[in-house]
This record gives structure tokens, C-alpha cells and sequence, in this order.
């Protein structure tokens, strides 16, 4: 892993202790939900709810909001502030917004959060979508209720583990990679969903059976026809949309000299080779960058040296 990459990363950056002792107390969504001290932070159609002033997320006291469609155990703060270190943080969730205010999107706001409100929206934005999707068991089809503090669905009746009815929240594994060539240039590509000028890396799922490394060589292959060999993981990010996380990589190709790009037309539109000079031009004018929430532009950055100007 690359030293600090990691810690860089705006949605890699969480400071919330998940406390997964209390989440697993029978009565901790009820008895935290009664406590004044609790604070709550409050989802609705995939956005956050802000401070007053707008520069981090709204911790209410469980008081100032109406009974929400869902409730989970989020964790515990660890700073000192306000709140106090060691305060109970709930998520709760509701199909229209409960109260007025200033509403963040994860994708456009997470790099200006905070570490403990960026991680804390990606806990409950990757949580809520797993509950939107898991009414039903995948096992049995029967309806699902929600247990342990938020972290597991089961069908009535079904409480304990050994029955084997446990429904768990699941995160998608992606690989993203920087390909580089043997003059040390960054490919960049357009999918064939995005308008023009926009421009990432490569990225793609993980199969079954299949590691992070092999996954990169070969999306990299279907995607623009190109063989690379040496990955270097540089670090990796959640992306709750709606769930994944995102594994970074640098990789280089097999061949030291100029190959040629052959993009698939189904997925991949467009593709070509950038030098730094060449990026430095063309970024925020011929070329839109990936928004820097995202784990493809600090990829970008850290090839390129520094700060791009530009996004999405």
C-alpha cells in the first residue's frame, strides 16, 4: 500500500468508533433512541442532512425529529467537541425529509466533510441502501425484520444466528486502476453513458473466484485491448452507490513502447494516452476530471504530482 494514500482519501477517512459490542444488546435502537444525549444523523432520499451552517452534518437529539421509517446503530464518536467523545450517533431514515434545512450529496460533498461526517454519511448511505433492497430473505423469500442494531435482517422468528436465516450487509468489491504506459503516460477513457469531455480511469467488479490483480489485467484487456503486467495497490475507499468499495492500483503495461488503444465500443467510447503536460492543458477545458470525492481523481493527482483543476 502506498503510505498515506489511503488516509488522503475523502470517504477513507472515518473516525467513528462502530461499536459493534452495542450494536449486538438486545434493545439498543430503543433505549439509545430514548437517551437525550444520543445524537442522530438524518438521511432522506440518499442525502444528509446539514448544520446550521453548513459545513458538517446535522447531529440532532433523537427529541427534535418524528419516528423515522428506519433506525440504526451507528457508532460512537471518539474526539473531544461537540459532541462529547464517546456520544452514541443513530442514523435515522426517512422517505420524505423530516425537518427544513440544508441537504449534502455524498458524491459532490464528501471531499469538504470532515473525516468523522464523511465516514459517518458512508456508514449510513451504505447501510440504508442495503436495508432499501433486503425486505426478503434470499434464502427462504420470507419478509425480513431488521436486528442488531441495524446490521442484520432475519425473518420473524429467526433471531439467533444458527438458524441460519441471517441476512448480512454486503459491500461490492471493484478494482480502479491508473494504467501506465512505457513513457510513463496515464490512460483516460470516456464511457459510452457520459457526455463529452468527461474522462476517468479504468475501473471494474471484481469476479468470483477472482483476486484484485487478475481482475485488473483483465478488465483492463476487455476494455481497451491492452495486456499490463506489475500492479501496485495504492489503497482503497467505500463507495456506497450503492455499494461498493473501491480497490486502487497502479499498473503498467507489458510492452515498453508505444501500444496501441483499442477500446471495446460497447463500455469504452474513447481512449488515449495523456503526458502530465499534455493533462495540465487540457484539465477543466477540453477535459472534465472526475469529482474529487471520488478514489479516480485522487489516482489521477497522485500520478500527475499535485492538484488537477477541473471536476465533473
Amino acid at each position: 500500500m502506498l503510505e498515506g494514500f489511503s488516509d488522503s482519501l475523502p470517504l477513507g477517512r472515518s473516525t467513528l468508533d462502530r461499536d459493534a459490542v452495542s450494536r449486538d444488546r438486545p434493545g439498543v435502537l430503543e433505549d439509545s433512541w430514548a437517551d437525550p444525549g444520543t445524537r442522530v444523523a438524518v438521511l432522506s432520499s440518499g442525502r444528509a442532512l446539514l448544520g446550521e451552517d453548513g459545513a458538517g452534518l446535522a447531529l440532532l437529539p433523537p427529541a427534535a425529529l418524528p419516528e423515522p421509517a428506519l433506525l440504526l446503530y451507528l457508532g460512537r464518536t471518539t474526539e473531544a467537541g461537540d459532541p462529547p467523545a464517546g456520544t452514541v450517533v443513530l442514523g435515522a431514515v426517512y422517505d420524505a425529509p423530516p425537518v427544513d434545512g440544508e441537504w449534502a450529496d455524498l458524491r459532490l460533498d464528501g471531499a469538504r466533510l470532515s473525516a468523522r461526517d464523511a465516514g459517518l454519511f458512508a456508514e449510513l448511505l451504505g447501510l440504508a441502501n442495503w436495508h432499501r433492497t433486503s425486505g426478503f430473505s434470499p434464502r427462504s423469500g420470507a419478509r425480513t425484520v431488521v436486528g442488531r442494531g441495524g446490521w442484520v435482517r432475519h425473518p420473524d422468528g429467526f433471531e439467533t444466528e444458527a438458524s441460519g436465516e441471517h441476512v448480512f450487509p454486503r459491500t461490492d468489491a471493484a478494482v480502479i486502476m491508473g494504467v501506465l504506459d512505457g513513457r510513463d503516460r496515464l490512460l483516460l477513457a470516456r464511457n459510452q453513458a457520459w457526455p463529452e469531455r468527461r474522462v476517468s480511469v479504468l475501473a471494474g467488479f471484481v469476479e468470483p473466484g477472482e483476486s484484485f490483480e487478475a481482475a485488473v489485467r483483465r478488465e483492463v484487456q476487455e476494455e481497451v485491448g491492452v495486456r499490463v503486467g506489475a500492479c501496485e495497490y495504492l489503497g482503497s475507499q467505500p463507495w456506497p452507490f450503492p455499494a461498493s468499495v473501491m480497490v486502487g492500483f497502479i499498473a503498467r503495461t507489458e510492452d515498453p513502447g508505444d501500444v496501441e488503444l483499442r477500446p471495446d465500443g460497447e463500455e469504452i467510447r474513447e481512449a488515449r494516452w495523456w503526458s502530465r503536460d499534455d493533462l495540465r492543458a487540457a484539465a477543466g477545458t477540453e477535459l472534465l476530471l472526475p469529482g474529487r470525492t471520488s478514489i479516480a481523481r485522487a489516482i489521477i493527482e497522485h500520478w500527475y504530482g499535485g492538484r488537477l483543476e477541473g471536476d465533473w
